[in-house]
Formats: structure tokens, C-alpha cells, sequence
């Protein structure tokens, strides 16, 4: 059986995008994904499965920020929002928590959207379907490939929100 991880590998090269992976111990925190990949934990790519009233939906920001649900409400129109239960996530991606990647549509299937703060940064870094493997790449291929909708929903991490 095929990985997430590469399946994401084989569908980068395919489109041509240049990438560097890192196989690590496993990571649970961002600090800790940010340290072993040798990398500034703002061009971390957080990636978070919330529902947003009936419909779950792939949020990706810096992991230096959390997500405002004030700003997701808003901007989607939507009235609730949670976050993916760990079996929710595990059924819908077969993924654990802190390995989902920064990728919809082919990858996962869920609409995406990402935070301005991943666009402000030239590189962006993740775990890529596991806690052990990680891809860096940069921020204009990201974009190219991932082709995600581009919404402000990050709050500043000491907001507490």
C-alpha cells in the first residue's frame, strides 16, 4: 500500500516541483516538527481538518498562529465550526493528528484554505502524512500545485484564541 507520504512525493515530481525531505524522530508539536527539520516555526504549515457546519474542510496556517473561528465564520458565511475528532481524522484521511499535510484535492479530499500567513513567507514545511517525514518547499510552487483559496483566519498565538 501506497503512503500518504508518497503518494505526495510522486505527485510533486510529476508536476516538476523541486522539494527537500527530512525523515526525523516523531514530531508532536510544531516547536519540535520546526527543530527537527532545521527550519523556523513560521514557515510551518499547520494543517487543521474543522468542520464548518455540515462540511469539513482543510485549514492551513502558519504554525506560529492559531485559528481564529471568528474570522473562518465570517469569511465562509458559516455558523459553527470544531475541529476533526482524532477517529473523524483518522477515518476521513487515515491520518493521526500533526501528520495531516497542507493539501487538498488530490491529496485529501477536502476543499483548501490557507492563511495569508503561509503566502507571506518564500518557503513552506510539513509533515507529510506521518510524525517522521517532512517536505520543505517553496511557497510559489505550494501555491501552484495546491492552487488553495487564500482567506485571513490566523490570530496571533499569544490571543489565546
Amino acid at each position: 500500500m501506497v503512503t500518504v507520504f508518497e503518494t505526495i512525493c510522486e505527485w510533486l515530481a510529476r508536476e516538476g516541483v523541486p522539494y527537500r525531505t527530512v525523515q526525523h524522530g516523531p514530531t508532536l508539536t510544531s516547536e519540535e516538527s520546526a527543530k527537527a527539520r532545521g527550519e523556523d516555526v513560521r514557515i510551518g504549515g499547520k494543517a487543521l481538518l474543522i468542520k464548518t457546519d455540515g462540511e469539513f474542510r482543510l485549514f492551513v496556517l502558519s504554525a506560529a498562529l492559531k485559528l481564529d473561528s471568528g474570522a473562518v465564520k465570517k469569511q465562509l458565511g458559516v455558523k459553527s465550526t470544531r475541529f476533526a475528532t482524532a477517529d473523524e481524522l483518522r477515518e476521513l484521511t487515515g491520518l493521526v493528528p500533526g501528520s495531516v499535510p497542507p493539501f487538498g484535492r488530490p491529496i485529501l479530499p477536502f476543499e483548501l484554505l490557507v492563511d495569508e500567513s503561509i503566502v507571506a513567507n518564500d518557503k513552506i514545511a510539513f509533515n507529510a502524512g506521518s510524525l517522521t517525514d517532512s517536505i520543505v518547499m517553496s511557497v510559489a510552487d505550494y501555491r501552484r500545485v495546491a492552487a488553495p483559496r487564500i482567506l485571513k483566519f490566523a490570530a496571533d498565538s499569544q490571543a489565546g484564541v
